[in-house]
């Protein structure tokens, strides 16, 4: 495979997950007509909920932070134990995966779209922090879109707090949310075909540290130290990120 290819080939991962598509290949199949819920039903809230596979519900709604509270509600219930038993909840960028449901998958469809969600409550648990150096390549284009300097750049990067919004595209990387909308970033005009494990990235609403090496269009501003902490197959849970941790970046000098 050329470099072009791959590189399109991970830019197309990359991308599939921002636009909340990561799971589709996980929809497919031909589920029974007595577990099909309607496809054309919605709520005033804007969820919607779709058969996937023969075990699996995809819940689709109507913006990141309706999925994370969504999300956020599903793990509430289940550990009431108000959810029927159901494998694995997956968050997207706008949608929520319910694999895995034992029985019973048309009456929790119909039953998750009444269901009333309250707003997101912030987790209030320890944060992760990450330390980062800030000399990325994209700095001084962030810096320009920002309307800053490029020493603001990390004074303001480093000054929010974020939130694991989903996992994905790679093992041990996050999306994370937390910047107001004024500085969100479009992707790169022209993907990198080799983005080095450890560069801290943007890209539209979302920060992410690329775990490891891996193609990739988000402007970059700077890098994870030690990125191998991201992904740790020797630790329980192998992930540093989970979905709904708090995240902060902690500026750190140059090593010599």
């Amino acid at each position: 495979m050329s470099a072009g290819a791959g590189a399109t080939q991970g830019v197309t991962a990359e991308r599939s997950v921002l636009t909340g598509q990561a799971h589709d290949a996980r929809t497919s199949g031909s589920p029974g007509a007595s577990a099909r819920p309607s496809r054309d039903a919605s709520t005033p809230a804007g969820i919607r909920v779709l058969p996937a596979g023969a075990g699996a519900l995809l819940v689709e709604l109507s913006s990141g932070e309706h999925a994370e509270a969504f999300h956020a509600e599903l793990l509430r219930r289940r550990a009431r134990g108000e959810l029927p038993a159901v494998r694995e909840i997956v968050p997207g960028a706008r949608t929520v995966l319910l694999d895995g449901i034992a029985d019973g998958r048309a009456r929790l469809a119909r039953e998750l779209v009444s269901w009333e969600v309250p707003p997101l409550r912030r987790d209030t648990g320890e944060a992760v922090e990450i330390p980062v150096v800030y000399d990325g390549p994209d700095l001084a284009d962030v810096a320009a879109a920002w309307g800053v300097t490029v020493a603001d750049v990390p004074r303001i990067h480093a000054g929010t707090e974020f939130r694991v919004a989903f996992c994905g595209f790679a093992p041990g990387f996050g999306y994370l949310t937390g910047l107001p909308e004024h500085l969100h970033m479009p992707r790169r005009a022209t993907p990198r075909t080799r983005v080095p494990a450890g560069a801290l990235a943007l890209a539209g609403a979302y920060t992410g540290v690329y775990p490891r090496p891996s193609p990739g269009g988000w402007q970059i501003i700077g890098r994870m130290p030690e990125p191998g902490e991201l992904w740790n197959p020797a630790r329980e849970p192998a992930a540093l990120l989970s979905p709904g941790a708090r995240v902060r970046f902690v500026a750190t000098e140059v090593r010599p």
